[in-house]
């Protein structure tokens, strides 16, 4: 009953109309990036002490996940050369003097040293972007030590096989994988909004996509495939170890001992859910549960009103059908 009045159409419609990035702003947004890049390898032309090697958009904006809200990019760094210090704090101080000096017109404060990253602010656009230093050692496949968003340590990982991997998924089931990872997303956004203390980081809502992506979950029912995403973490009680051999196989995988596993697919040591406690697991299977419920009671809804009503209880009270 509740699917005549809000099925897949008027799912994907609010979606462009509140969730989605528009075009023309992620087009402006990857050129603002481009010019950063450019200026930056000006810069490098003159000064050839400084060895950067590639310059790569990453993050939400690169692989196509990034919501309406927006408002700043991730540029990946990578560095070599025996002058680029392995020190943590050494080497953003390292990248945001030379940053400073491809921008000599900007002020201190919009060239910031930040845990992981340098973050470059334009005050003309408001835009933000953080570029993410790379320690690089020649590595064929684009491996590098990037400094970690969770705890500020060196991290090893190549961004080109991160986006390879989001990229084989978005093939595999075009725009609709891609579109319930931001609706999804926007979900997390809005639980996030409502209790400060909720976590669940956009990286680990893509692998649990990615997964069920692989294990042959069709996308292309909004509704549905939302329904699929609650209730695998409700039975997972988000306990069950996921990982990929996209690059590395099964068998490779160690043991972990966080309650949460979700392995990152290009580095068999690193469980992107470490920091997770039993606690907050609990809080996302907990809000899982009561989406799931809403859309179940939506699916069921005999008016349109009500049917608007449970889903409302899913993206809040800016949806309208």
């Amino acid at each position: 009953m509740g699917q005549q009045h809000v099925g897949h159409k008027e799912i994907a419609t609010f979606a462009e109309a509140r969730v989605n990035l528009p075009r023309d702003m992620a087009n402006e947004l990857r050129a603002q990036a481009r010019g950063l890049r450019e200026r930056l390898e000006t810069y490098l032309s003159e000064h050839p002490d400084f060895t950067l090697k590639k310059m790569l958009l990453s993050g939400r904006l690169a692989k196509g996940t990034a919501l309406r809200s927006l408002n700043d990019i991730d540029v990946a760094c990578y560095i070599s050369g025996a002058d680029a210090p392995q020190d943590v704090s050494k080497l953003l101080d390292y990248l945001a003097e030379r940053l400073r000096k491809a921008y000599p017109n900007f002020k201190p404060e919009q060239v910031k040293p930040q845990t992981y990253s340098v973050t470059v602010s334009f005050q003309g656009s408001g835009l933000d972007v953080d570029v993410v230093p790379i320690l690089y050692d020649g590595d064929p496949d684009w491996y590098g030590n990037l400094v970690s968003q969770d705890d500020g340590s060196f991290l090893r990982t190549s961004i080109p096989r991160h986006l390879e991997f989001a990229k084989k998924r978005k093939q595999a089931q075009q725009t609709h994988f891609a579109q319930v990872v931001r609706l999804v997303k926007y979900w997390a956004k809005r639980m996030k909004a409502e209790n400060p203390g909720f976590r669940f980081k956009s990286f680990m809502i893509e692998m649990v996509l990615a997964k069920l992506c692989d294990d042959g979950l069709n996308f292309s029912d909004y509704p549905e495939a939302l329904q699929h995403f609650f209730t695998y973490l409700a039975r997972s009680d988000l306990r069950e170890r996921i990982a990929f051999q996209d690059y590395y196989p099964l068998s490779a995988v160690g043991s972990f001992s966080e309650p949460v596993q979700i392995i990152d697919p290009v580095n068999v040591e690193n469980n992107v859910s470490k920091l997770y406690t039993r606690s907050q697991a609990d809080a996302i299977v907990d809000a899982a549960l009561d989406a799931g419920d809403a859309i179940d009671a939506a699916l069921r809804a005999p008016t349109k009103q009500e049917t608007v009503r449970y889903w409302q209880k899913v993206f809040g009270s800016s949806f309208q059908a």
